[in-house]
């Protein structure tokens, strides 16, 4: 049998539209903005860019409609050097989404529309079933069906690939489903949503990692933003540092950074700290540039970074 290698991902593609302004206009209000772009994004496809630059071998799997922003999409993957088994429904849009990004902080807020990928179901999955076994890493959201997600991770454990579990955006899933990761890796938000834990402090973290444990999950790794993340197991629960690489002009797809970072580095052999501390340095520099895949790093920025600060 051949090695696995390289890093699978399920989830979706969306056309991001941010818009930059110091405030959200209130209901029945217009507002000027002082900046707008349109690019590729979706969190799973945020996290396949991000996973190709820092230099793992990625296929993506997903759904799309045959029109503008699905020929973005396609063009996307095809310089990045992504794998694809991306089915084009000709009845269905491609996904966008609406990002509000404030032009003080760089904090966001974010509307998804799904469109095609939201019809992505169990048998779109088996479809892409020798992928998900081929690769060393597979990981995936909830921007698609949970059921989609699940029949994921189910192929992957069956095949002893390491999988990853991040749920956002949050919603409720059985607690039978957290078995099949190895990793889940929520952000403050979703960790609380998902455990009933309002995390707060590194020690409410810590908490809300033994809830997940005690649901089934191999791991917790909780991105904490500028407090960094902490990676909680059944035998140690570690704070990885936040990286700084400069002022921060956009938070949206940080989340994402980290992931794709994270599934490359586990894909290369490191240890699970090594990892969570390369996924760490991938969002730190995302953050200091705009938009979302435009933002992911190349690994030799990502390496230069990790060497600066051991």
């Amino acid at each position: 049998m051949p090695a696995k290698r390289g890093v699978a991902i399920l989830g979706i593609f969306v056309a991001d539209l941010a818009f930059r302004a110091g405030r959200l206009p209130a209901i029945g209000e217009t507002i000027a903005g002082s900046g707008f772009k349109m690019g590729p994004g979706g969190k799973g496809a945020n996290q396949a860019v991000a996973a190709a630059r820092a230099g793992a071998s990625v296929t993506f799997i997903s759904k799309i409609g045959k029109d503008e922003f699905g020929a973005i999409a396609l063009e996307t993957w095809r310089k990045e050097g992504i794998a694809t088994r991306v089915e084009q429904a000709t009845d269905l849009p491609t996904g966008a989404a609406f990002i509000y990004v404030n032009d003080t902080t760089g904090d966001n807020a974010i509307i998804v529309v799904a469109g095609a990928a939201a019809s992505i179901g169990v048998a779109d999955v088996d479809k892409a079933a020798d992928a998900i076994r081929a690769a060393a890493v597979f990981i995936t959201q909830l921007e698609q069906p949970v059921a989609a997600a699940r029949r994921g991770l189910e192929i992957a454990k069956a095949a002893g690939v390491i999988t990853i579990f991040n749920p956002a955006p949050a919603e409720p899933v059985d607690d039978a489903l957290y078995s099949l990761c190895d990793y889940v890796t929520p952000n403050e938000t979703e960790a609380a949503f998902l455990t009933g834990v309002k995390v707060a402090s590194t020690a409410d973290a810590r908490k809300a990692g033994d809830a997940f444990l005690a649901k089934g999950a191999g791991a917790a790794l909780i991105t904490l933003g500028e407090a960094g993340a902490l990676l909680h197991t059944r035998t140690r629960s570690i704070l990885i540092p936040a990286f700084r690489a400069g002022p921060v002009v956009e938070t949206t797809g940080a989340g994402d950074a980290f992931n794709g970072g994270f599934a490359a580095a586990l894909a290369r052999g490191l240890d699970p700290e090594a990892a969570a501390r390369f996924g760490s340095a991938t969002a730190g520099i995302s953050v200091t540039r705009p938009g979302t895949a435009p933002s992911m790093p190349r690994l030799a920025e990502i390496e230069t970074l990790l060497a600066a600060k051991p």
